[in-house]
């Protein structure tokens, strides 16, 4: 246990130096402490014993030191540090790129592609407190919701108000992956990555999506993609003069495109058909980019000073007590 302790102030450590000069004094000045009496003869004193009241009452002056020492030991701050636990290294930055397009409220995924999307990676979040996390979102335009941040709790706030037709429709795939690359490309984190999330194909923008990826491979940028729809068809909800009406719209994703994307800057292209496999893509993102960082740390401090300063209180009050009853003494 002793080995898991720490000071927060050790320095403060070396003012226990004056504990043996105090000794040394307390040493010195009861050596010619003894009351004298002049008397002819001290012949029937010779045999006469110290009783035990006698020697104990040196005990006072031993707690005195004792609770002196234990409060230097208290101000130096005595800390444990024992919690152990397997975190990611700080030092890997996420961008999200999002795709908000009208064909993500397509609902082959529950509630519609978009919501399921925003639930699944505010959990990916969530199971990574130790980076630094971003977003991106994108459709006809691009611009960052959130920019790198430790704050969480903000990031996931921010995601709630992503919807839909905030900004102009399309899908400008290299527009969205070059707004990610321009804000880790200052980022000097062990580990740098985009995930692109869509679920259609580039029609608008002016930056090729491939050319994007040649900007992410020189600056050290992963980039996973994620590719959202089931195969085939999928209800998508249209304006009609009645009100909404749900059609069925053929799911088209340029899966070579994405592929590519990825290869390029030795990631991995994922399809998600469903809500739980898209779980398990961000499962597994997860575990490829802890895997190449995973350190055991102790993060936690505990103060360990209270039961030290409530011995060295009680020593002093028994010290005070036993001065004044036992141990009182006569001018």
């Amino acid at each position: 246990m002793l080995n898991n302790i720490e000071f927060a102030n050790p320095d403060l450590l070396y003012i226990l130096v004056i504990i043996p000069l105090l000794v040394a004094w307390y040493w010195f000045r009861n050596k010619k402490s003894y009351p004298e009496i002049q008397i002819s003869s001290t012949e029937g004193f010779k045999k006469t014993k110290g009783t035990i009241k006698q020697y104990l009452f040196h005990s006072l002056f031993v707690m005195r030191m004792l609770a002196f020492a234990l409060l230097i030991v208290v101000i130096a701050r005595p800390q444990s540090s024992t919690s152990r636990k397997d975190v990611s290294i700080e030092g890997i930055d996420i961008i999200m790129a999002m795709d908000i397009s009208g064909s993500m409220l397509a609902q082959d995924f529950k509630p519609n592609r978009l919501e399921a999307s925003k639930e699944v990676a505010s959990d990916f979040i969530s199971e990574r407190p130790n980076d630094r996390i971003g977003l991106v979102i994108f459709s006809g335009e691009t611009f960052t919701q959130c920019p790198l941040t430790t704050d969480h709790a903000v990031l996931k706030n921010l995601f709630k108000d992503v919807k839909s037709g905030m900004i102009e429709d399309g899908t400008a795939l290299g527009d969205g992956l070059a707004t990610a690359v321009n804000r880790l490309r200052k980022s000097d984190a062990i580990s740098k990555v985009i995930i692109l999330l869509t679920d259609g194909v580039n029609n608008m923008g002016s930056i090729d999506p491939a050319s994007a990826a040649e900007i992410a491979k020189l600056y050290g940028i992963r980039i996973y993609t994620i590719g959202v729809g089931s195969r085939g068809l999928a209800p998508y909800p249209v304006q009609t003069p009645f009100g909404i009406r749900y059609q069925d719209v053929e799911v088209k994703i340029d899966e070579k495109l994405l592929q590519r994307v990825a290869n390029m800057t030795d990631g991995i292209y994922f399809r998600a058909t469903n809500k739980k496999n898209l779980t398990d893509i961000y499962k597994e993102i997860d575990k490829l980019e802890k895997s190449k960082i995973d350190v055991t740390e102790f993060s936690k401090k505990h103060e360990e000073f209270l039961s030290i300063a409530l011995l060295a209180l009680v020593l002093l009050l028994a010290e005070a007590l036993l001065r004044n009853t036992v141990f009182r003494t006569v001018p």
